[in-house]
């Protein structure tokens, strides 16, 4: 479903991204952790060109990814993304922000595009909340009302960075839980964060990351009991309870 190809990426002469090889297959939930600064955020931008590579390849779904123009916005429409702030629409109800990307994108008719929205504010949990302005919502409930709209456009991929990292830790589950049904589902995901019980619970693989490199990829399992690489483990020696 993902296929990324000798990717590499500078910011001036940081390089950030180093030979990035990774695929990812078609209903399965990519989990990317790695300390701060080790490209896991770019890396999951560069996915959906928020951020332009230098060199190698990316392709969703065996399309490589345009470098601009409408086919660019054809492929950006099958790759939705939850970012860690929830960029909703103030001005605009949950509905609406729900609704706005299929009646607008797709073409979806209003009526259709409403009840879609419905249905997937529904199933994360915020169906309630249909009519409210997103400042009427709480964080976890804002976060969730971002993913059921990502999931309006009917994505083949969802990529999520660090969707909890802006949260009150008591906010936290409630968009795991979405996130781990969705998991459930067979949605493919990347997903990129820091809350190992998610990565242990919900990922068919971890990814690794340090220094813009993948250091090492491993089934959750094999990854938290027995890391390979020192870098790996020194990781989790600071972040796992002993």
């Amino acid at each position: 479903m993902v296929e990324l190809e000798g990717v590499n990426k500078h910011f001036g002469a940081l390089h950030v991204l180093k030979d990035i090889n990774l695929t990812v297959r078609k209903g399965e939930v990519l989990v990317v952790i790695g300390p701060s600064g080790s490209g896991k955020s770019t890396l999951c931008r560069a996915i959906n060109r928020l951020e332009t590579i230098d060199t190698g390849t990316i392709a969703i779904d065996g399309q490589k990814l345009p470098e601009e123009g409408r086919a660019l916005a054809r492929l950006r429409a099958d790759v939705g993304m939850v970012f860690q702030s929830f960029n909703l629409f103030a001005h605009k109800t949950v509905l609406d922000n729900v609704t706005l990307g299929p009646r607008k994108a797709r073409g979806t008719p209003k009526k259709a595009a409403a009840d879609q929205a419905r249905a997937l504010l529904d199933r994360v949990g915020v169906a309630n909340q249909a009519n409210k302005m997103p400042a009427q919502l709480s964080g976890g409930q804002q976060q969730r009302v971002a993913i059921a709209r990502a999931l309006a456009m009917q994505p083949k991929v969802m990529l999520f960075d660090e969707p909890t990292s802006a949260l009150d830790p008591e906010m936290v589950n409630e968009v795991l839980d979405a996130m781990v049904a969705l998991a459930r589902e067979g949605m493919t995901m990347i997903v990129v964060t820091h809350e190992m019980g998610f990565a242990r619970k919900a990922a068919d693989r971890v990814v690794f990351m340090a220094d813009g490199q993948i250091v090492e990829e491993a089934p959750p399992e094999e990854f938290f009991t027995a890391p390979k690489s020192d870098r790996a483990r020194d990781f989790l020696s600071k972040i796992l309870p002993h």
